[in-house]
């Protein structure tokens, strides 16, 4: 049902949304002051990299750098000097003690120079047009009380097959949730925290990041929404982002997002229950979380259920009932496989115009993989997440291990 259901609200937005015009941005003295704000942890391997493409390839004259350094303890603070040397507009500003993303970026909040806020992530590459096209939906009367705008994510390192499963799914997520949510009522469940331009304002507005959380982007939208702002998704914006090509980096991105979405739901339930009239444009992401978290731990439940009883009817010689339950087991996955397919599909053949169509083939394998870690995550964060709505959270980060990347497949 959640599949369709994404299907048909991709098809709308496809219809009845359209583009805006891209800013003709010719001279610095009219362009709209912008901050880059790059929060980093450890980030020894990337940050040179991300750093000389912003300065060396982004279309836009108006702009500045700001690296909100977290208390990194190997070899960012020197390669962050090095570069200040050969790019003026590049500051740095150091927080001795690492004390999370949404710390950083609250103290940068206040160091930056621009009215915009890009949130960029030191793994993280937008397209050269990328500040052009962004405030196209902060220049024109229609958006005016647009409070953010997040752009549309595609994998950097597709070399593994991991890496090319993930290029599904996030078509899948990013092409066709927040297409959907975009279109039925003007929500999104989430920003890209690797790539979202802020209203700097609008930021204040709902007092900065919430520094006790597990993911600033989840929780920020949510603030956004519930205070009237306005969120915005641009498919056509581009950027480029390292993604885990381990299964165990996986699992623990996966669980922070689990526990953040956990933690954003616990924090706005009793909004969404004594007020849903007044809340009814949110009220479709709130029924979702509810929803999933449901499922997910019946999901588990039920597993454990059908694991027990498989091995009670092998044992005892009961092969017919076996063979009988596992032919449900198969009738259902098939049906979650179809849905599943055709919700793929259709985002693959709306991102992008197209362009990624060949990852299909990965289509089964992230389908059967997501349908495993989500609920798994779901649940095995559950019990921190409610800690931290008791007031014992911490925005305290560790960056990925990082390699090379590589662009190949």
């Amino acid at each position: 049902m959640g599949a369709f259901f994404w299907f048909w609200g991709a098809i709308m937005y496809r219809i009845f949304i359209k583009e805006p015009k891209i800013v003709n941005e010719d001279s610095t003295k009219d362009a709209p002051m912008i901050t880059i704000m790059i929060p980093a942890h450890n980030e020894e391997i990337l940050i040179e990299k991300t750093i000389k493409y912003l300065f060396t390839e982004i279309n836009y004259q108006n702009y500045e750098v700001l690296v909100m350094d977290d208390g990194s303890s190997d070899d960012t603070p020197r390669i962050l000097s090095q570069l200040q040397a050969e790019f003026p507009k590049l500051r740095v500003i150091r927080v001795e003690d690492n004390k999370g993303k949404a710390h950083a970026f609250n103290i940068g909040m206040f160091f930056a120079k621009g009215d915009y806020i890009l949130s960029n992530d030191a793994d993280t590459l937008p397209e050269p047009d990328a500040l052009k096209k962004y405030m196209s939906y902060f220049t024109n009367e229609e958006n005016i009380n647009t409070a953010a705008v997040t752009a549309n994510m595609d994998v950097e390192n597709r070399s593994s097959i991991l890496g090319k499963s993930q290029t599904v799914e996030f078509s899948s997520i990013v092409g066709i949730i927040k297409r959907s949510q975009s279109a039925i009522n003007n929500s999104m469940y989430a920003y890209s925290g690797a790539n979202t331009m802020y209203k700097k304002e609008a930021l204040f507005e709902v007092g900065g990041f919430r520094q006790d959380r597990a993911t600033e982007d989840i929780s920020i939208a949510w603030d956004q929404h519930l205070k009237g702002t306005v969120p915005t998704f641009a498919p056509e914006i581009k950027f480029h982002m390292t993604v885990p090509e381990r299964l165990k980096e996986l699992f623990r991105q996966r669980s922070r997002w689990a526990k953040g979405g956990t933690e954003v739901w616990l924090t706005n339930i009793m909004a969404f229950l004594k007020h849903p009239l007044k809340n009814k444009y949110q009220f479709t992401m709130f029924l979702d979380s509810t929803l999933s978290i449901i499922w997910s731990f019946f999901y588990v439940v039920s597993t454990v259920i059908f694991i027990a009883l498989m091995a009670g009817l092998l044992i005892t010689g009961n092969y017919d009932a076996a063979i009988k339950y596992v032919g449900y087991s198969f009738l259902m996955i098939t049906s979650e496989v179809i849905a599943g397919s055709v919700q793929l599909l259709t985002a693959l053949i709306l991102d992008f115009h197209g362009a990624k169509l060949k990852y299909w083939i990965f289509a089964p394998l992230y389908m059967m993989f997501y349908w495993i870690i989500n609920p798994l995550t779901i649940v095995w964060t559950f019990v921190g997440a409610v800690k931290t709505i008791l007031g014992r959270g911490s925005g305290t980060w560790k960056s990925p291990k990082r390699e090379q990347a590589k662009t190949t497949g």
